[in-house]
């Protein structure tokens, strides 16, 4: 493989203009298709083979009234005003006599109407507003007429909020800032490393074509398929990481190689033909941990992995191709260092040092710390991910509901007033469907049953026809509570008892039900999961490196940090550590928030094994000496590590800058468990527990040699004098 990668690098770097024009074509064709589709995210969830989907499904088809997207609409009254008042009432009254007359709506709940809903003390009512289409195919248009109608209520002095799972306002809208703060955070790090500008500019301009043709292209496929608004920002924060994670390795061994002396044409080649296989390895290694989500059987789930996977396939090529193209532009530019005011020619001789001195770098100093120190420092690090694993015990999965927005929120107001006015399970209402009613009876034999089960507040029927009937149940606890979810189980167990002598077969769904569900779903999913993806991993790797321990001992550092960022993240958004420091309300761990940790987590914790240990099997490989290939490899893998991590780190901490809980819980784990990886697994616990072992953990079958073939990784073949893959012409 290494000399297949070596004549692309030459390849590209002779044929550098054809290579831009490929490229600028792709983006340009990607950008004129997705253009051309019309094609938009959208926020259409199905949840296939559980209970509430099938109920979805049933009210869709027979009760299309109760099968789409469905808004609560909360009129609250202040001072002594009371929402009964004559003026206050006329004007909720109005209001739902024109929301009535909204596109897409199906039907409307006044609060006034048969069955009212104004709470005890007349400060609250509740309304509702049922729409005709499921929530991601209501239009914009539907939720600005929505606005319009209320505001003859709010000229009568009435506050309005809304919940539900479609309302105005319910999308968060996606800002450009923290792809703009990461990329300026990426640039100073870059700058550091390399202490030249163009080199610095290069792997995020290689980075931003490469996003800008997934995202394009995403676009362009999202007129044809269901594409979650948040698959673009998980892609985009994969993409643009692995983008500038993939162009800083192979730009930084093409670096050392210029400052040793080589030819710019034959660095390029040398360091895509050695770095650029650790790039590939690292690359796959991602992509099948996120193209494993489709094991788990939730569509947006599914789509979220593949359009990352593609994302981090599009930064791989793209570091493959396009960058030593702009290496061929850049010529020696990319060693041409930024001059110090008053100290001339000190970035030249630094960077020289390092790229012919490599033992004498920072990074060189830790790794010979950690390898004289290997027993503590491996005990050291067990211990703390250990305890900063504790918390993930605790964990409690589910799907946010309005108690953990931002108390500025209209969804959070909504939450509250309902519960003060109606009871805290009034915000998560369940929809008992009975299928095969005949007249009333059946009906009221079932709502009396479903009113006499446990932890149930009120059960009333609120819709029959052609045979179906929505009895709608309001728990005595809130959407999120585990209590809500054993009232749900406990309907379906009892399910045969509760529809005896009715004739009917009865389902439970609504928004609630299918937020249970799909935590479900997702909990007995994750084996699964880890078992296919960690297995592949494994499979990859012992390929890669030729012993089965490397691997192995991978692995176990990975689910190491992995439930240490759980830990973190259960203490602080669960806990409520920090609520002050971050400003957020404690709720609930995002039931997919584990599954999609366990696939990026694990993918990039072996983009940094694939980084350090290829560069101490290369020293192995020509040494023999396998303690001081521990402490050489670290060295000089440590500087380029230190840097991806950190890009990797500011990129995703810049995406907790945002109201979503959902966007700044996955920021902060990922924050979290890239950190935790880099520094105190892979350069720290990794290298102390290989030179604990030796020369062991290079162990391997003697049928390895026979039977596969040796991708040699670290390009070791390319390096030796006189290697035939390196002559020139």
């Amino acid at each position: 493989m290494s000399a297949f990668l070596f004549r692309l690098g030459r390849w590209a770097f002779r044929r550098r203009r054809l290579v831009l024009v490929i490229w600028l074509a792709a983006l340009l064709l990607a950008g004129t298709v997705a253009g051309v589709s019309g094609g938009a995210t959208n926020d259409v969830f199905t949840i296939p083979g559980t209970e509430s989907q099938r109920t979805t499904d049933l009210l869709a088809r027979r009760l299309p009234a109760f099968g789409g997207g469905q808004a609560q609409v909360v009129m609250a009254a202040h001072g002594g005003a009371k929402v009964t008042d004559p003026g206050p009432r006329a004007g909720i009254e109005k209001a739902f006599r024109e929301l009535g007359d909204v596109p897409q709506v199906a039907s409307v709940t006044d609060p006034f109407g048969e069955r009212p809903q104004v709470s005890r003390d007349g400060k609250v009512a509740l309304g509702g507003v049922q729409f005709t289409e499921s929530a991601g195919n209501v239009e914009e248009s539907t939720l600005d007429a929505v606005e319009r109608a209320v505001r003859p209520a709010q000229r009568a002095g009435v506050q309005v909020e809304y919940s539900g799972s479609v309302y105005p306002g319910w999308q968060t809208e996606i800002s450009e800032a923290p792809e703009l703060a990461g990329l300026v955070v990426a640039l100073i790090i870059l700058l550091v490393t390399f202490g030249a500008v163009v080199a610095a500019f290069v792997p995020i301009v290689t980075a931003v074509i490469g996003i800008a043709i997934t995202m394009t292209g995403v676009t362009a496929v999202a007129s044809v398929v269901d594409i979650a608004s948040a698959s673009t920002t998980v892609a985009l924060m994969l993409g643009l990481s692995c983008g500038i994670d993939y162009g800083l390795f192979i730009l930084y061994r093409h670096r050392n190689y210029l400052l040793t002396g080589l030819e710019p044409e034959r660095a390029a080649a040398l360091a895509v033909g050695t770095a650029g296989g650790s790039v590939v390895f690292a690359a796959l290694t991602v992509i099948i941990a996120l193209c494993g989500l489709s094991v788990v059987g939730i569509p947006f789930l599914t789509v979220m992995g593949l359009c990352a996977a593609v994302a981090v396939l599009m930064a791989m090529l793209i570091a493959l191709t396009l960058l030593p193209a702009f290496l061929g532009f850049a010529g020696r530019r990319v060693v041409s260092f930024i001059r110090l005011p008053g100290r001339p020619g000190r970035p030249e001789r630094t960077a020289r040092r390092t790229a012919t001195e490599p033992g004498s770098t920072a990074g060189a100093a830790w790794a010979r710390f950690v390898v004289r120190a290997r027993v503590p420092v491996l005990a050291g690090c067990v211990v703390l991910l250990g305890v900063l694993a504790l918390p993930a015990t605790q964990m409690e999965l589910g799907l946010p509901s309005g108690a953990s927005k931002p108390e500025s929120d209209t969804q959070r107001k909504a939450y509250d007033l309902i519960a003060d006015g109606f009871g805290v399970g009034a915000n998560g209402p369940l929809l008992v469907v009975a299928d095969g009613a005949q007249g009333r009876e059946p009906v009221e034999r079932i709502t009396r049953a479903l009113g006499d089960l446990p932890g149930v507040t009120s059960a009333e029927p609120v819709a029959q026809r052609d045979r179906i009937a929505v009895v709608q149940v309001v728990p005595g606890t809130g959407p999120s509570d585990p209590e809500t979810a054993d009232l749900v189980h406990r309907i379906r167990d009892e399910r045969g008892r509760i529809e005896e002598g009715t004739g009917t077969h009865i389902t439970v769904g609504g928004t609630t039900a299918s937020n249970i569900d799909v935590s479900a779903k997702l909990s007995s999913a994750l084996p699964v999961f880890l078992v296919v993806v960690v297995g592949l991993a494994f499979v990859l790797l012992t390929f890669a490196f030729r012993t089965f321990f490397v691997p192995l001992k991978s692995i176990v550092g990975f689910l190491l940090s992995v439930c240490a960022a759980f830990g973190a993240q259960v203490a602080m958004f669960q806990w409520g550590w920090g609520r002050h420091l971050l400003g957020i309300t404690p709720a609930e761990t995002v039931s997919f928030l584990p599954i999609i940790m366990l696939a990026i987590i694990f993918g990039l914790s072996s983009d940094y094994e694939v980084f350090v240990v290829s560069r101490i099997k290369e020293d192995f490989t020509a040494t023999g000496d396998a303690r001081g290939a521990v402490e050489r490899g670290t060295g000089a893998a440590a500087r380029v590590v230190t840097a991806a991590a950190l890009i990797m780190f500011s990129i995703f901490v810049a995406f907790m800058v945002t109201d979503d809980p959902i966007i700044r819980s996955i920021g902060f784990s990922f924050a979290v468990g890239v950190f935790l990886d880099a520094f105190v697994v892979r350069l720290t616990l990794v290298p102390a527990v290989m030179a604990v072992v030796g020369r062991r953990i290079w162990s391997r079958p003697r049928w390895f040699d026979r039977y596969l073939p040796d991708p040699d990784i670290e390009g070791h073949r390319l390096e030796r004098p006189g290697a035939r893959h390196t002559r020139e012409g």
